[in-house]
């Protein structure tokens, strides 16, 4: 895919009024994974709350859009200075008509580049853990080896905290009891 011209908000932590940037974005093959700043994000594919993608290493949530052609980039409740890409401000101000850039709404910095192989390396490498993940998973409980129960129950832990659905926190805290219950019977029987 061609770079496209992008408005970024980051969502964690904030209402509408987060850190945000007009800037150039690259994509990957496939589409599915932006790079901008230093950073990759992946689609929350309509799982977020405000928000539509996550950055890959920090899980942290961004709202990110085409960028307006009236100027209107930030959401009508929010506020705060949008960051541009100083090497793109000219195309920016065709797309809006403007003259110049109001200096009390936007503030011109430098992008850093994006390592694209280490994203995809840690793409990967989480891929190749979620699989194994799945594998554990399926695999009977007695056949489990000590390590790979607390994993499993490390893992679960986490799902069942992070998770805001309740039905699904339900089916995880079920699969973790019986993990748990594995290891107490080990205990006991070591």
């Amino acid at each position: 895919m061609q770079d496209q011209l992008k408005y970024i908000e980051l969502k964690t932590g904030y209402s509408d009024d987060g850190p945000a940037w007009i800037g150039m974005v690259q994509f990957s093959k496939s589409g599915r994974t932006i790079y901008f700043n230093g950073q990759a994000f992946k689609s929350l594919n309509g799982q977020g709350v405000g928000a539509n993608y996550y950055d890959l290493e920090s899980l942290d949530e961004y709202w990110i859009s085409g960028v307006k052609k009236d100027g209107t980039d930030r959401h009508w409740a929010g506020g705060g200075k949008i960051m541009i890409q100083k090497d793109i401000v000219d195309q920016y101000l065709t797309i809006t008509g403007w003259s110049e850039l109001d200096k009390n709404q936007y503030e011109l910095v430098e992008i850093a580049p994006t390592d694209k192989q280490y994203f995809k390396d840690l793409e990967n490498e989480t891929l190749e853990e979620e699989l194994d993940f799945q594998k554990l998973k399926e695999k009977e409980l007695h056949k489990l080896t000590d390590e790979e129960l607390d994993f499993l129950i490390e893992e679960f832990e986490y799902d069942v905290q992070s998770t805001k659905f309740s039905k699904a926190r339900r089916s995880l805290s079920r699969k973790l009891t019986e993990l748990q219950e594995e290891k107490e019977k080990r205990a006991i029987t070591q």
